[in-house]
């Protein structure tokens, strides 16, 4: 089983489907796996990203990432694998292995990768041999922070109030009330 066909969903906020299918060698790493994805999205691939062995119900397991970030960290139990050094067959433990592929932590571009058949040939290189929907952007994603930033925004804009329709923090209170107060006097 040389050639393995994995369809790629890019999960999105839009009702449209995107997805291509690759078809990759099983002694390829998920390095030229990761590459061959973010090619056929229009991505540019400079962003950090991880692999994540998956099961039936979309689960993350296993890291694999872009880079070793473990940093000579001995209190993680098991370090991510770098894509460079890991082979995609050694991590198929299923005929329909899923894996998880985030790219860009700060947009969390979300790909969701299956394992949909198998060829007797094996490409020399991964190639693309279905594309589906219009790939977005990769511009088109806001980072979570801004996103978290322009919520905040909206949410300070509207007054707190409670089921009643008072505002949790209107107490009366007024600068005023504390103009005759001298902390020496008491």
């Amino acid at each position: 089983m040389p050639g393995l066909k994995f369809r790629v969903l890019l999960d999105s906020d839009k009702n449209e489907e995107v997805f291509r299918d690759i078809l990759i060698s099983d002694a390829s790493n998920f390095e030229s796996f990761y590459h061959a994805i973010m090619k056929s999205f229009d991505f540019k691939g400079d962003q950090m990203a991880s692999f994540y062995v998956s099961n039936e119900d979309w689960d993350k397991g296993h890291e694999i990432s872009l880079l070793d970030m473990s940093y000579d960290d001995d209190s993680i139990d098991s370090p991510a694998t770098v894509m460079k050094d890991a082979v995609i067959k050694d991590f198929l433990e299923e005929p329909d292995q899923r894996f998880i592929l985030v790219y860009d932590f700060m947009k969390m571009w979300i790909f969701l990768v299956e394992l949909i058949g198998y060829d007797r040939n094996e490409p020399e290189h991964p190639e693309m041999i279905l594309a589906i929907g219009n790939s977005p952007k990769e511009e088109s994603r806001e980072a979570l922070d801004e996103e978290l930033l322009h919520e905040s925004d909206s949410l300070s804009d509207e007054e707190d109030e409670d089921d009643f329709g008072f505002n949790e923090f209107d107490d009366d209170y007024s600068d005023d009330d504390l103009s005759d107060y001298n902390e020496y006097e008491y």
